[in-house]
């Protein structure tokens, strides 16, 4: 027996990510004394600047983007209580079909086996007993969400590590309940045309699919605090507007599919680390 604590590996693709869908059991487990690792792989720089400046802008400058974005993502550590944090500083590739998926240095240029090396060193220092991402689709067609699957499963591969592996997902009745939130708090919310509806059907899965609900109420407040840390994308991240009640009534249940487990803990599962412990 070795005395290296249970540890618990997020792979995020941009500041902020690791607030939205994985704030809950970041925060949950270090309150329990597990190790908590983040690992982020875009320095973010896509997003907005000062003002809402959006990449598009001349004044839209992305090395002071990423600065800021890097300092919002360092207080969002300190308030979920990330033991580690590790940055892999790729380039921002921004949303599908921009021009800067093409752009050199861009996670979304990166071969696999380059980003997937540097995560095995990460995987070999901090040997992961629980390893989570993005689904294969990076739950919404993001290419980094995407690109951080991929170099996680081949990280995973190339190590011939054995954590139990989960990928980030929302349930079908989750996403329903979205919608109307959506429609509640924002009053200029247009309803998707047809086509972009039948896409966001597609999002998450249906509830009797998910294989693991962690109940992370109680660390709605440090979720919620964790997200507004990242104060210039308040503009994109519209869970804000709701305040800390009703953001932790939407998002106090944080939902993963395991894919990959040696434990033969049974599923559904409340636990991510269910086996381990």
């Amino acid at each position: 027996m070795n005395d290296r604590p249970l540890t618990l590996m997020a792979v995020h693709a941009h500041p902020d990510d690791e607030a939205t869908g994985t704030g809950g059991v970041l925060a949950r487990y270090a309150a329990e004394g597990i190790r908590t690792v983040l690992v982020t792989c875009t320095d973010g720089s896509c997003g907005d600047g000062p003002g809402g400046v959006k990449p598009d802008d001349p004044r839209h400058d992305p090395a002071a983007i990423a600065l800021m974005r890097r300092q919002e993502l360092e207080a969002s550590c300190n308030i979920l209580k990330v033991s580690h944090l590790e940055t892999l500083n790729y380039a921002d590739s921004g949303m599908m079909g921009w021009s800067t998926n093409d752009a050199p240095g861009s996670f979304w240029q990166t071969p696999v086996e380059e980003g997937a090396a540097r995560l095995a060193e990460l995987l070999r220092r901090y040997q992961p007993d629980v390893v989570v991402t993005y689904d294969e689709n990076g739950f919404y067609g993001h290419p980094d969400h995407i690109q951080a699957n991929r170099i996680t499963m081949a990280a995973l591969a190339m190590t011939m590590s054995t954590p139990k592996v989960y990928w980030t997902t929302a349930p079908r009745s989750m996403m329903q309940r979205f919608g109307e939130a959506m429609r509640e708090f924002g009053a200029d919310w247009e309803e998707p045309d047809p086509a972009e509806a039948a896409a966001m059907a597609e999002i998450g899965l249906p509830d009797e699919e998910i294989t693991t609900w962690v109940d992370t109420t109680g660390f709605g407040g440090q979720k919620f605090d964790a997200l507004a840390a990242h104060a210039s994308q308040g503009e994109n991240i519209f869970f804000l507007k709701m305040g800390q009640k009703r953001f932790t009534e939407l998002m106090g249940v944080e939902t993963f599919v395991r894919v990959q487990d040696t434990t033969g803990a049974a599923v559904p599962e409340n636990d991510l680390f269910a086996g381990l412990r």
